[in-house]
């Protein structure tokens, strides 16, 4: 399992998406599509993208009564992504009705992933908010540890909590991170974030949306990204 870079597709509709990516003539970046797009486009995104040669993941973060959620996974099977996800907090039985769903009659299936917390609420929203009265990272260890427990393949967590999940997890349980930013970059509304060379160490792969898709040289920082987490 190598690790990779994926470029978050935060558009609103595949005019502006095919316009981004024509840009990326050499290699072809692996991409997420996101709500916004997909609730605009639907599974046609997902078609014209593998047509022009993405993998892709599909961030719909589902969360639901556990039938809801596998019929939903079972649609979502037909379609050719790579990798899709769900929230942790929907609890054990939604996260393996969710991969009894997406598993298709041959035993294939995409990738499977639980949301821990997102990389955009701090620990005191935690608490005072969503009434969670431990840590994030206690909270993040415990849902990864229920995503592994339902067969999941990974979560995705924020890199500083990256570290945790391996060591309670295995090494071979992924880490698929968001919340990157350059060191001399904005960090926009995320709180727990880092770079891509610090979560080179834990992450498997790291989700990258507005370094790259709101740089002035796309290619140029897709590039970079690639330097200081792959190479």
């Amino acid at each position: 399992m190598g690790r990779d870079v994926i470029i978050a597709l935060d558009f609103p509709g595949m005019a502006e998406t095919e316009a981004f990516l024509s840009q990326f003539t050499g290699r072809k970046p692996f991409v997420k599509i996101g709500m916004e797009l997909y609730y605009a486009e639907g599974p046609a995104a997902v078609k014209r993208l593998k047509e022009m040669g993405h993998k892709i993941f599909l961030d719909l973060k589902l969360h639901d009564i556990p039938t809801t959620v596998k019929k939903a996974m079972k649609v979502l099977s037909n379609l050719d992504v790579d990798m899709c996800n769900l929230h942790a907090a929907g609890t054990r039985a939604m996260m393996e009705a969710a991969l009894e769903g997406l598993t298709r009659p041959d035993g294939t299936r995409p990738i499977l992933l639980a949301v821990t917390q997102l990389t955009s609420t701090d620990e005191e929203r935690m608490q005072k908010e969503l009434l969670i009265p431990h840590t994030v990272a206690e909270v993040v260890e415990s849902y990864a540890a229920n995503a592994a427990a339902a067969g999941l393949d990974g979560v995705v967590c924020s890199p500083l909590e990256a570290k945790l999940v391996k060591e309670r997890c295995g090494k071979d349980f992924w880490t698929v991170t968001p919340g990157i930013r350059f060191a001399d970059g904005d960090v926009g509304d995320q709180k727990r974030i880092t770079t891509p060379e610090l979560a080179r160490e834990f992450s498997d792969y790291i989700v990258v949306g507005r370094p790259i898709t709101a740089a002035e040289d796309p290619v140029a920082a897709y590039e970079r990204c690639v330097r200081e987490f792959c190479d």
